[in-house]
């Protein structure tokens, strides 16, 4: 199961949700845990102890989150879908996701940087 994970980091990205619309909006800021330059978590094994509102991806909800980009593996395989040629497990690249242009930029600034009332001003992108 972890071996999907295209190593994106799209997922730590903190996500706005407008509760109306259910539009979701990416931002430029990302979870504390994020080693920018690897886009991988620090501290994987304790994220939930650390993090209280990092969600688990299992294979019954990965297909459900909204705020899940579209080229996510979990996502794709839950909804049926084939993993993208880029994908490190068809690809044999763990830079696949880079290459191909969904990952993270590794110009992101952590949460612990940003006021809460400020993160409007950090959005990339709306994702849908």
């Amino acid at each position: 199961w972890e071996s999907l994970c295209d190593g994106c980091a799209r997922c730590c990205l903190v996500t706005i949700v407008d509760d109306d619309t259910e539009a979701v909006f990416e931002t430029a800021v990302t979870c504390r845990l994020l080693e920018r330059s690897s886009r991988r978590c620090t501290d994987y094994a304790n994220r939930a102890k650390r993090v209280p509102d990092c969600v688990q991806l299992t294979p019954q909800n990965a297909g459900a989150l909204p705020w899940m980009p579209e080229t996510c593996a979990y996502r794709r395989l839950a909804r049926g879908q084939d993993l993208p040629d880029w994908h490190p497990l068809i690809s044999g690249d763990p830079n696949g996701a880079a290459r191909a242009g969904v990952a993270v930029s590794r110009a992101v600034v952590s949460e612990d940087d940003v006021d809460d009332n400020a993160l409007e001003d950090y959005i990339t992108k709306r994702r849908r």
